[in-house]
């Protein structure tokens, strides 16, 4: 029997945060098990989520689709100023409460690479212009960046349904409007049919507006889940955002289970009286096809030289001679050291890799304008303390010590240049820069300044729910007393790694309770909702740099500190993106050195010469083998601490054998 013509078009995955219940993962598999060969997904005013899905659908062999629910204000002249902030007893959301339920929902399609880079643009500008976290996007804005996109009207918030609660001659007058904008081939009027009340009504006057102006219709799930046993976790999310129990909820809760990724048979079903609804799903599936988010995005490092490979290269070599001869001319290892930056740079050239250097040349350059105002006057602006350094195997490259990122003579310290550099190497070499923390925040500010907010965005990462929080927040919800739920969680951190009721049944005081339906609900939806992002955040310390506009490749929304912009994708999204992450990490340790050169100099008068330490002081090594060693940056873990007391290392070499007993990625690698 073959199967009904019919993909899904609307998907919210649990980057949906506090709406959707499912991770993209579980939505890709259950895809692939009911035979889609296709699907979109369409979280919440971002993409937070689209790069993690179209590789694990790729990967499996299904098209992803990439899109997302846009929150649109209705600006446009002859609509009603205020009803799309209107709720009533039909709808899911109470406006007053629900930051959802504010504006209208609109679902965008991207057809085309530049319908990709126009959604980008969209969902920057929501976000840039509005309130955080409650980003209604003007539509007048969404119609001037149609191209390359298709719209469905969306869910029961959608335009057209909202502007039909006015009035016929009101969504008559926003059909045509959108129509205008959009033209026949990419707009296309949603019906959504989830057996609630009011179903029915609502597609047939749909569909008598689609008819009368010539607009196609799509039938879609409106999907927040991949299973329908997964709506009680929905119920929870909901009430979380809504900060109410479960109880005091249902006003903003979906009326029943059926927001599930449903069979193709069964929405063929629904929607067997507008076939055509079903079959313009297949349609539209087979139009995006054009645009792979996996391999269409067109990232590309920023070149100081204009994309001149060539003039890149020179200039690199010529940074690098120059420093070479002030700081090898005369010296034993001066020929040694020429030979091996030879032998990096024609690695660099085989790799393309002069611009990526020049650019962190670049950004360590802004480090010490940076270094000069914050020091000012004090004794540290004159102890040649680095702005920065870098760690790790770039400390091993000759380039990266003549050009300023490390400040360690890696042909004195016979260092292994291979990890770093080589010719087999398939990405592009990391480097760690570390700074003083003062340092660092300025040094961020200015990176936007220099490449500007639509080149340059920190990358995000996504903070998940952890058991403990989780306990107490899925509790609540329940209405379970709060005492037994601080006590739980505590009980929690030391359980054994089985299922939670099972670890519940194991702890005397509350095996009576675990019988209840409440608290083994509580350990059934705990369990449920392990992984699932909670919002977005700031990486520790990660930058994109990008030479065509940052914005056309990934959304960006303002960090919660001024004068910062967030890239929607993590570390891992941005690695599967092939961008190129600039770390810049702050350390403490570094802080404290500085405060310490300018202690020293109010004792003895002057600053002390940082690059005539002994690294051979006995004194120092008797503190490091008692384990005296906490603050002190590779050393001050437990593991290490442990460790420093049994090996009693008495050199830097002995040092460096104990730090990889313990962290053994560099011997591996």
């Amino acid at each position: 029997v073959s199967t009904p013509p019919y993909i899904e078009l609307h998907c919210h995955s649990g980057f949906s945060f506090l709406d959707g219940a499912s991770h993209p993962e579980e939505l890709v598999f259950r895809a692939l098990e009911l035979g889609y060969p296709a699907m979109a997904l369409t979280d919440h005013n971002g993409l937070y989520g689209s790069m993690e899905f179209a590789q694990t659908a790729r990967a499996e062999g299904l098209q992803p689709i990439t899109g997302a629910e846009v929150t649109v204000a209705l600006d446009i002249p002859g609509i009603p100023k205020g009803l799309d902030g209107l709720g009533s007893g039909d709808l899911h959301s109470n406006p007053k409460s629900d930051p959802l339920a504010r504006g209208c929902h609109m679902t965008l399609l991207t057809e085309t690479p530049n319908g990709y880079a126009n959604l980008c643009r969209l969902l920057r500008d929501a976000h840039l212009q509005s309130e955080r976290g409650r980003p209604p996007l003007p539509l007048s804005s969404l119609l001037a960046h149609t191209e390359g996109l298709i719209a469905l009207t969306g869910c029961r918030r959608g335009p057209l349904l909202v502007a039909l609660e006015d009035s016929v001659a009101t969504a008559e007058l926003l059909a045509q409007r959108l129509r205008s904008a959009f033209g026949f081939r990419q707009l296309f009027i949603e019906l959504q049919d989830n057996q609630e009340k009011g179903d029915g009504y609502r597609n047939r006057s749909l569909g008598r507006l689609a008819d009368r102006f010539g607009i196609p219709v799509v039938a879609t799930g409106n999907v927040h889940y991949h299973r329908s046993e997964r709506h009680r976790l929905q119920d929870i999310l909901v009430s979380i955002r809504n900060q109410t129990t479960l109880n005091g909820s249902h006003v903003h809760r979906r009326s029943n289970a059926h927001f599930y990724l449903a069979p193709p048979e069964e929405m063929a079903n629904r929607f067997r009286g507008r076939p055509d609804a079903l079959f313009h799903t297949l349609e539209i599936a087979e139009r995006c096809a054009a645009f792979d988010l996996t391999r269409d995005l067109g990232y590309e490092f920023p070149d100081f030289e204009g994309g001149d490979r060539g003039r890149a290269m020179e200039t690199l070599t010529a940074i690098c001679l120059a420093n070479l001869d002030k700081r090898y001319s005369g010296l034993k290892l001066e020929e040694k050291a020429r030979e091996r930056l030879h032998q990096e740079l024609a690695l660099v050239d085989l790799h393309s890799l002069a611009g990526f250097f020049l650019v962190y040349r670049d950004i360590m350059e802004l480090a010490r304008e940076v270094a000069i105002k914050i020091r000012g006057t004090a004794p540290r602006a004159h102890a040649g303390l680095p702005p920065g350094r870098g760690r790790g195997s770039s400390v091993s490259s000759i380039i990266c010590y003549l050009i300023g990122l490390s400040h360690v003579d890696p042909v004195k310290r016979n260092l292994f240049p291979g990890r770093f550099l080589n010719e087999a190497m398939q990405s592009v070499p990391d480097i760690d820069l570390d700074f003083p923390r003062e340092i660092r925040e300025e040094l961020i500010l200015r990176v936007f300044q220099r490449y500007g907010n639509e080149h340059a965005g920190l990358v995000c990462t996504f903070p998940t729910y952890r058991l403990k929080s989780t306990l107490r927040e899925i509790g609540k919800t329940l209405d379970l007393p709060m005492g037994d739920l601080e006590k739980l969680s505590k009980l929690a951190e030391h359980r054994s790694g089985g299922g939670l009721l099972e670890e519940f049944q194991r702890l005397p005081e509350f095996q009576e309770k675990a019988k209840s339906p409440l608290w083994k609900a509580l350990c059934e939806l705990t369990d449920d909702i392990k992984g699932l992002p909670r919002h977005i955040s700031q990486h520790v310390g990660g930058m994109i740099i990008s030479s065509r506009p940052l914005v056309e490749i990934v959304p960006l929304e303002p960090a919660a500190r001024e004068g910062r912009v967030l890239c929607q994708w993590d570390k891992d999204s941005c690695n599967d993106a092939g961008f190129i992450k600039i770390d810049f990490l702050a350390l403490g340790m570094l802080s404290l050195v500085e405060e310490a050169v300018d202690l020293i100099s109010e004792r003895d008068g002057q600053a002390p010469d940082l690059s005539r330490i002994n690294f051979d002081d006995q004194a120092v090594y008797e503190r490091i083998c008692k384990g005296d060693t906490i603050g002190i940056f590779q050393v001050e873990s437990r593991a290490q601490i442990q460790m420093l007391r049994r090996v009693q290392p008495r050199n830097l070499e002995d040092l460096v054998v104990q730090v990889a007993i313990v962290r053994p990625g560099p011997i591996v690698g």
